[in-house]
């Protein structure tokens, strides 16, 4: 059997994907070639890309409204290319909400001048501002946020209501549940978590939104370039392409979006009951702004996080270690994590605390 790993990122992986992935990795049916020596010009490798993409527009029932992008960089690298493209239609707003908020806001800061409109830092972002509190500039410029901040555990789950264009980082939560695509400028994702391997970067953008980007950026940082190659303006990052399409395929046999969705909202359920029932365990986070994907939990004692991870990797539960700027632990229960890896871990934590508590 397998051990659980809890990992943030990269995650968890489905088996049944790695083991396809596995038996087609010499080569990929009968092209006498593994997908990674492929052409990604190839016909072959087209049909890969290409059913791929279909694939993610069933899943999130993308409109004709949006193109949907295989780029790389991930995450990180938009920060930067998003207001390089769109920061001339106006002032951006941004709402920060945790870690991967501030670090796009720190390079949004290196383009152009921004404004933020709310911050929870001072409740070290254990909760989201209430959209009164929210002080827009305008509805000229696009509105920036992150639905799930992976580190501290909180997110947004409903799209926010403002005028703005939005744009929505979704690395962390993306095909965890159904979301209305049409209300969105751009979503933007990073594979390493519900998608697939590293190197991988989805972008879905609505293409009158692509029409306005910034034409004086080079081809390779222009979003409208790779729409208008079909993502192969350059060579794209064929590996990790080929395999999200393989999730893709898997997410659909589950029976889609709402199938995973109950299934997200019941693993993260069991275990945030168990924390709150528990003295000996906490979660920081406002309870209508936590996360499905990554629980973040505290130990009542910190001296005994070490004992914890030492123990719970000799049951087969890894990479529970909090983020270092949190600490404690975090549990990251994506898509492919199943209840039984929860049902474990919480068999794991109800023995500690009857041992230390």
């Amino acid at each position: 059997m397998r051990k659980w790993n809890f990992s943030a990122g990269p995650a968890i992986i489905p088996e049944s994907v790695l083991k396809e992935t596995q038996s087609e990795l010499l080569e990929f049916k009968s092209s006498g070639m593994s997908v990674m020596e492929m052409s990604h010009r190839s016909k072959d490798y087209g049909e890969i890309a290409n059913a791929a993409r279909d694939d993610l527009i069933e899943l999130l029932d993308v409109p004709e409204s949006h193109d949907v992008l295989f780029l790389q960089g991930g995450a990180t690298l938009q920060f930067g290319l998003i207001p390089m493209n769109f920061a001339h239609i106006g002032i951006p707003e941004y709402l920060e909400t945790g870690t991967w908020s501030t670090k796009a806001i720190k390079e949004c800061s290196k383009v152009c001048d921004l404004n933020i409109c709310a911050s929870s830092e001072e409740s070290n972002f254990t909760n989201v501002p209430e959209l009164i509190d929210w002080k827009l500039r305008s509805s000229n410029g696009y509105f920036h946020y992150v639905a799930n901040e992976t580190i501290q555990g909180n997110a947004i789950h409903d799209v926010p209501s403002v005028e703005n264009p939005i744009i929505a980082d979704m690395s962390s939560v993306i095909l965890a549940e159904p979301i209305d695509v049409s209300k969105f400028s751009m979503i933007y994702a990073g594979a390493q978590k519900n998608i697939g391997p590293a190197g991988l970067t989805i972008a879905i953008i609505s293409k009158d939104f692509l029409s306005s980007c910034n034409k004086d950026l080079p081809n390779i940082m222009n979003y409208d370039k790779h729409a208008q190659s079909g993502s192969m303006l350059n060579t794209p990052p064929t590996f990790a392409w080929y395999m999200a399409g393989k999730v893709f395929k898997w997410l659909k046999s589950l029976g889609g979006l709402e199938a995973v969705k109950e299934s997200n909202y019941l693993k993260a359920s069991t275990l945030y009951d168990y924390i709150d029932r528990s003295d000996f365990y906490s979660n920081p986070v406002a309870k209508k702004n936590r996360s499905i994907m990554n629980i973040p939990f505290i130990l009542k004692s910190p001296d005994l996080d070490g004992a914890f991870l030492n123990e719970a990797e000799s049951e087969n539960l890894l990479n529970l270690k909090g983020h270092r700027s949190v600490g404690g632990m975090r549990a990251s229960i994506y898509n492919a994590m199943p209840q039984e890896a929860i049902d474990d871990l919480i068999a794991f934590m109800e023995a500690f605390e009857s041992k230390y508590g």
